[in-house]
This record gives C-alpha cells, sequence and structure tokens, in this order.
C-alpha cells in the first residue's frame, strides 16, 4: 500500500515563503558582494597648503560640490595641516596605510619639502588619485607703484642697493622661492625672500606695503586685484591665460602678458592633485577618481577655474604618474640650480 501526503494550503504556503526568503537573502548577498564600494563615515580632506591659500580654496570647493549633489553617502572634512610647509600632511597621508577615509590635496610641495629637507616621504608613499589642474605664478606689486611691466621693476630693483627689495614668499625654498630664485637668475636682481605660511597673508602683506612684490597664484590676490590694491605685471607661462572676463581696471587674466614676451624667459607651473594613503584597493582608489570626475562636470567647477586663471588639466592613472615622475625630476633639476637641494 502507498501512503501519499497532500500538502495542505497552510503548509504550502509557508514552503513557497521559506523558498522566497532563501531566494531574498542569497539575492541580497548577490548584490552586496556586486555594490561599489563607498566611505563608510566621513572622509578626512587633508589640505598640505595654507589656510585661505589656492589648495584651501579648492579642497573646500570640492567638499562643497560633493555635498551639493550628494556625490556621496558621507561629509568630508576639511582639515589644515600644513606644519613644516606640508610635512605634517605628507606624513599623515604615508602613515594612514589602508586607510580609504581620508585623502589629501597637495601642490609641488610634493618634491620641494623631500627634496629641501630629506623628509622621509616620497610622492610614491602615496596612492596618486587625480591631477585636477595646474597652477599659473604672476609677479605682483602693488598697485599705488609707478611699477606698470616687468622690466620697470627689474630696472628699479637694479638701481637701489643689494637686496633693498623684498619679495613675499610661501616657506622656504618651496614654489614661489624657485620662481623668485629662477627670476633672479634670469634678470641678475636680488631680493630679499620674507616667507610665509600662506598666500592669503601673502597677498596681505602686499596690499600693506610690507613687502615689495610676490609671485602668488592668481586665485591668491584676484581680492586684491579686483579691488584695485595690487598689479599684475606678469604670468610665469610661455602663453597668455586663455580667460577674457573684465576683472580688474577694465582687464582680464588675458590681458596679463606673459614674463617671457616681457623679456624674461622664466616658466613655472604647479600642480594641485589628490592623493590617498598606500594600501587602498583598485576599487576604492576607482571611487575617489569616479567622484573627482563628476566634481569637475559641475558648473561651479568651471567657474572656479575661470576665476582662478588654472590651467584646467585632468590626469589619473598610469598619465598621473608619469606626469609625477616628470615634475619630480624637472623641481629636482631646477632646486639643484638654485641650491635648495638639501645636503
Amino acid at each position: 500500500m502507498r501512503i501519499e501526503f497532500v500538502a495542505g494550503p497552510r503548509r504550502l504556503a509557508a514552503r513557497w515563503s521559506a523558498v522566497l526568503l532563501v531566494s531574498l537573502l542569497c539575492s541580497w548577498g548577490a548584490a552586496a558582494q556586486t555594490a561599489p564600494w563607498q566611505p563608510s563615515r566621513p572622509v578626512t580632506f587633508v589640505v598640505t597648503g595654507g589656510s585661505g591659500g589656492g589648495a584651501d580654496q579648492m579642497a573646500r570647493l570640492i567638499q562643497g560640490i560633493v555635498a551639493k549633489y550628494h556625490l556621496m553617502d558621507h561629509p568630508m572634512v576639511v582639515v589644515i595641516e600644513n606644519g613644516g610647509g606640508g610635512a605634517q600632511g605628507f606624513l599623515d597621508i604615508k602613515d594612514s596605510k589602508g586607510d580609504a577615509e581620508k585623502i589629501a590635496i597637495a601642490l609641488s610641495n610634493l618634491y620641494t619639502i623631500p627634496l629641501a629637507t630629506s623628509l622621509p616621504f616620497n610622492w610614491r608613499d602615496t596612492t596618486p588619485v587625480a591631477l585636477m589642474a595646474l597652477d599659473e605664478f604672476v609677479l605682483w606689486v602693488n598697485s599705488d607703484t609707478s611699477y606698470k611691466t616687468v622690466q620697470d621693476y627689474v630696472r628699479a630693483v637694479k638701481a637701489a642697493p643689494a637686496k633693498a627689495f623684498k619679495m613675499g614668499v610661501v616657506g622656504s625654498k618651496r614654489e614661489d622661492e624657485i620662481v623668485t630664485a629662477m627670476l633672479e637668475q634670469a634678470t641678475g636682481v636680488s631680493f630679499i625672500h620674507i616667507p610665509y605660511k600662506g598666500g592669503g597673508e601673502n597677498g596681505t602683506q602686499l596690499v600693506g606695503k610690507h613687502i615689495d612684490s610676490n609671485v602668488n597664484n592668481p586665485i591668491e590676490n584676484i581680492g586684491q586685484w579686483r579691488a584695485g590694491q595690487v598689479r599684475a605685471l606678469c604670468v610665469f607661462d610661455n602663453q597668455r591665460m586663455p580667460f577674457y572676463e573684465k576683472l580688474a581696471d577694465g582687464l582680464s587674466w588675458n590681458d596679463v602678458p606673459t614674463c617671457k614676451e616681457s623679456g624674461v624667459d622664466v616658466r613655472y607651473l604647479m600642480l594641485r592633485g589628490i592623493f590617498m594613503p598606500k594600501g587602498v584597493t583598485r576599487e576604492q582608489l576607482d571611487f575617489y577618481v569616479n567622484l573627482l570626475r563628476q566634481v569637475r562636470e559641475k558648473p561651479e567647477w568651471k567657474e572656479f577655474i575661470d576665476r582662478g586663471a588654472y590651467k584646467n588639466e585632468f590626469l589619473a592613472g598610469q598619465d598621473f604618474e608619469r606626469f609625477l615622475e616628470s615634475d619630480e625630476k624637472y623641481h629636482h633639476d631646477v632646486m639643484q640650480q638654485a641650491g635648495f637641494l638639501a645636503k
């Protein structure tokens, strides 16, 4: 005799519920495994430049765009770590191996600080994320002076006693002082170098006539330029800046001549790049590369680039690493010529 058990409606419902639950759990597990990585807590955004300077302004712009457009679930927290000209921030990134909730914005101090001080740090101690832009340097004087061109200023410096003129720089043996040294070598003049913590302070000191000139980035002196307090003599590049909006006294960035066309053949550009600690995964790196690509698509980014007269370059992956290798060698060579390398 064969006895068959036929499940009742309740038993069938229970069996199908169990099957459905198992299916949902499997689907959830598969989705969890394939979901793209995202930060699980607020991201610390380390600024290796001074408060109010170009790096700080760019970091806070990125922070604001990410928040405004909800580009990730957790906020960015900007932290200034510019002790030792940025050494504090670099060592923090180096010591944060595997921490994917920490990123840093660096300038060319990425090379200049280690080369000048023998700091036990190299950009290869990080995970390069992206080059966001290249920054120009401009020779600025107080607008109350009579200097209209770089040649006017050079003649005045040459006619004065040795080192009578003061050039404001950010830090020591860093980008500003490298540009100043190149200017001195090209023209035969000499300045007293007055170091400040950041471009914001440097600009304020020029307005107050505590120094005679500086080589601030465009964004670091644009406020004073708009206010008619400073004058741009030349930009240290081979081409004029391609920005035509009238900003100050009827002038645009494009109206500022290159130092080269004014008879001073000096060119220097500074990187503005984003870096992570070593030891992060490819997925974590890709998250930030994609995040920064989204940032660059927003209108606020274009406005920032135009206002600060940046070269709007973007590099990631091997292209960025090749750029860093070449730029590091360039800095080694110019710093060696200036006598800025650590003994």
